[in-house]
């Protein structure tokens, strides 16, 4: 098979998230059991001009393989073009298109899911990028349609697969909706059962249970999981272990759980090289992270303001101790709050 994660596996995706699935973030899903990772959406105009800022967006590390590159774009050779220029510098298990991004700024491109409503273009698109890489795999990721009006999710898939597309993502919500309203699985569940190719579905997919639910209904091949991964990583394991023989496997422990918040902070600084700004830009992640924590909208409101390692840190050490209003003499404190 040219994705050889489907044979006799039903593989669990990390979703590609712009400013939420870099590296650094991938690697911590991996640890955790994520199957199949994608890097967050990449311009191929970007990549068509050589744009370094841009090729930054493709780094990643062996440790995450099979791994994708999503790109987005609306001009089919330059999409081709980019598409050869990514396997050529960075060799990923595939290539993944982006059909299904609401964000204005790609929309107003003809980018994205402004593609669900011109099925020609996106048919020329698809298959320019497939001859173009072949036998490299191409795969796909759209929504279920433009509005409640247009919902052509069945048909789009038909037009991928005719184009040569691997397999497809289907996230159950129209452009219309962004990130609103709930996930529509019985159009998953349609494309899911008109396409000989394997469908990942995704769409309010917060527990194990979930996930395990939706793959009965609907007999999908795959689940590909976003939101609930920034609160808590852990989902995947979680969830593989669900999958595998119905065990209920406990969310790590609370100093785990801040053990990951702070080496996130690490590495975010190490890469940085600037330890205020790297921080700052934490602020969404660690509110994110907050929704897995006790008195989770304190949590928020402090972390939308710290700057530092060591106001991070000192949350920490306040909440692994406040629960039971223990005091240092009461409890062993965690080794990686320990100033050295």
């Amino acid at each position: 098979m040219a994705l050889p994660w489907f044979q006799n596996q039903f593989p669990l995706y990390l979703a590609p998230m712009a400013g939420v699935s870099d590296k650094i973030f991938r690697q911590f899903c991996k640890e955790y059991g994520a199957d199949v990772l994608t890097t967050e959406f990449v311009s191929a105009e970007g990549i068509f001009r050589r744009n370094e800022r841009t090729k930054k967006y493709l780094d990643f590390d062996e440790v995450e393989r099979p791994i994708g590159v999503q790109l987005f774009g609306a001009d089919a050779e330059h999409m081709a073009e980019a598409a050869k220029q990514v396997v050529d510098w960075v060799r990923p298990d595939f290539v993944d298109l982006n059909f299904g991004c609401p964000v204005n700024k790609v929309v107003c491109k003809n980018g994205g899911s402004a593609l669900l409503k011109d099925c020609a273009t996106l048919a020329n698109l698809a298959a320019a990028v497939v001859r173009a890489i072949a036998p490299w795999p191409t795969t796909a990721k759209i929504r279920i349609g433009w509005d409640a009006d247009s919902v052509n999710a069945v048909r789009v898939a038909r037009i991928l697969v005719d184009s040569g597309i691997a397999a497809l993502t289907v996230h159950g919500r129209t452009r219309a909706q962004g990130y609103s309203g709930a996930a529509d699985w019985n159009v998953i569940g349609e494309v899911a059962a008109a396409i000989s190719i394997p469908v990942i579905g995704n769409g309010d997919l917060t527990n194990a249970v979930d996930v395990l639910r939706r793959r009965r209904e609907t007999g999908i091949s795959g689940a590909m999981i976003g939101r609930a991964a920034m609160s808590g990583p852990w989902i995947f394991r979680e969830t593989k272990a669900y999958l595998l023989n119905g065990e209920t496997v406990d969310p790590p422990a609370l100093v785990e759980r801040w053990k990951l918040i702070l080496r996130h902070c690490e590495l975010i600084v190490r890469d940085w090289g600037a330890e205020e700004p790297a921080i700052r830009s934490m602020r969404t992640r660690l509110m994110a992270y907050s929704k897995s924590l006790p008195d989770a909208r304190r949590l928020r409101e402090r972390f939308s303001q710290v700057s530092t390692i060591a106001e991070v840190e000192a949350i920490a050490e306040e909440n692994i101790l406040n629960p039971e209003s223990r005091t240092l003499g009461e409890i062993q404190i965690p080794a990686f709050l320990i100033p050295f």
